[in-house]
């Protein structure tokens, strides 16, 4: 029986069974390579999502317990907050190798939409789970807040 859930503000019908994680739902079935495959076990933040606004994990979520909205981060760029957050990310040269980054942008786009002007600790604490290897940590504190 397909599972139906709602991504990117469109409904969509996973014909898989319900513990398939929602990384690989929107990856192999979807076609949506932008939330990434990084550890596998929730640790590194890569593959993170939104539900309902939430920051998530995909790679941890089955698809049978979905409740409520994902949005991923081929999305991300239409909310005003995903906008900022770009433009910041470019204006600090965040990137370097990239594969983090779309984890990052998830994590910070939903700090944002709660607080506009988080302090140092606020940031900290919300992107405490997302790992960049290539430690643009400071970088990526600096976009936030100038976001």
């Amino acid at each position: 029986m397909p599972i139906a859930a709602t991504v990117n503000g469109k409904t969509v019908e996973f014909d898989a069974p319900p513990d398939m994680p929602l990384l690989w739902a929107l990856r192999d079935l979807l076609g949506m390579t932008g939330t990434k495959f990084g550890c596998g076990i929730g640790q590194c933040g890569a593959c993170t999502v939104h539900l309902d606004g939430r920051p998530v994990r995909s790679c941890m979520l089955p698809i049978g317990e979905i409740v409520g909205r994902v949005t991923t981060i081929e999305a991300i760029g239409e909310t005003p907050e995903g906008q900022r957050i770009q433009r910041a990310w470019l204006e600090h040269e965040v990137v370097q190798c990239g594969y983090c980054q779309c984890g990052q942008i998830m994590a910070a786009a939903a700090l944002l939409a709660r607080d506009s002007s988080p302090d140092d600790a606020q940031i900290d604490a919300a992107m405490a789970g997302n790992i960049c290897r290539c430690c643009t940590y400071v970088r990526i504190r600096e976009a936030i807040k100038d976001a």
